[in-house]
């Protein structure tokens, strides 16, 4: 019940834009007294937001606090789908667990599993993904496509465009994608997604796809290991970023993505996906678990998977492997 009335709140703030809403029309909307509506805004400072009260205009919220919670995400989100249900944890082992247990539980489409640090966060191969505490984005999306499971890497593909899109729009920062869906600025790890499916062997039951997005860690946040081969936003653009802010731009991109891909079709995920990659093009080396193959990558495929021309002119079809560029 106090959840509900606070998702209200925030929901009246959201749509009031900049605009001030009278204690009245917040009573009338909750159906309480002024000195609960009073309550409920102490609340939210408690929370961490900065709210002006002018007599005989009402409140409105000047600032919000960097958090990730529900009601942080809520504040002045724009989709119909996504993020419109929020799991959130303070800390969680993965969100992808989770993830995958609401997603046999029925939960619906949209759901997003949020924690502000992961103990045992993971990428592709399994391998591990360091999350501190509010620094970054940890997250897992469920989506639950009426497809045939040969057509998940494309989702993949969407959700690397989506992620590289909000980046641009919140930061001004063009990143580039290296196949399939790593994010890099200026050659540097910012962003590994990792998607996972339930399925049958004739459709697809739902696609978990998980977000690790370095976002405000300073040099020291990372391993010496990979100190030089990975960033974040806030050491690229200099500045702060807003993580609420992010993964809001985020789920709309992806939103509006998923709703051509379902509508249209993959080729204008296509087109927008070769237009970051960065590999494309590029003399490469891919490992794949059956050996190494080295080559010119010369696009993908309609079914989202890599074509390699190697030495000999053989193209090969490349579904899963390590890329990095070669040097010549």
């Amino acid at each position: 019940m106090q959840s509900d009335i606070r998702r209200t709140l925030l929901d009246m703030f959201t749509n009031s834009e900049d605009e001030y809403v009278s204690g009245q029309k917040i009573s009338d909307m909750l159906g309480c007294s002024r000195t609960a509506v009073w309550k409920h805004i102490e609340d939210l400072r408690k929370e961490g937001y900065e709210l002006e009260a002018v007599r005989k205009k009402g409140y409105r919220i000047v600032q919000k606090p960097d958090k990730v919670s529900e009601n942080e995400l809520r504040l002045g989100l724009h989709t119909s789908r996504i993020g419109q249900s929020i799991h959130y944890e303070e800390t969680v082992d993965s969100t992808q667990k989770i993830a995958h247990r609401l997603a046999q539980e029925g939960t619906v489409e949209g759901t997003v599993v949020v924690a502000e640090e992961q103990t045992a966060g993971r990428g592709r191969l399994d391998r591990a993904w360091y999350s501190p505490k509010h620094t970054g984005v940890w997250m897992s999306i469920i989506l639950r496509p009426s497809l045939p499971p040969q057509r998940a890497p494309q989702l993949t593909l969407m959700a690397a465009v989506a992620v590289a899109q909000a980046i641009q729009e919140v930061t001004a920062i063009s990143p580039d994608i290296k196949w399939p869906n790593d994010i890099l600025i200026n050659g540097k790890k910012t962003v590994g997604i990792l998607t996972e499916m339930q399925a049958d062997s004739d459709r697809i039951h739902s696609v978990i796809i998980g977000l690790g997005i370095n976002v405000n860690q300073q040099k020291e946040h990372f391993a010496p290991a990979i100190q030089d081969i990975a960033t974040s936003l806030k050491l690229e653009t200099g500045r702060e970023i807003n993580r609420a802010l992010l993964m809001q731009t985020i789920f709309l991109k992806l939103e509006q993505l998923y709703d051509e891909y379902l509508a249209n079709g993959f080729k204008l995920i296509k087109l927008l996906w070769e237009a970051y990659a960065v590999s494309i093009g590029k003399h490469i080396i891919a490992r794949t678990l059956s050996g190494t193959i080295e080559g010119f990558a010369k696009g993908i495929t309609d079914d989202g998977v890599l074509l390699l021309e190697d030495a000999h002119g053989n193209m090969h079809q490349i579904h899963s492997a390590d890329i990095e560029l070669a040097r010549r």
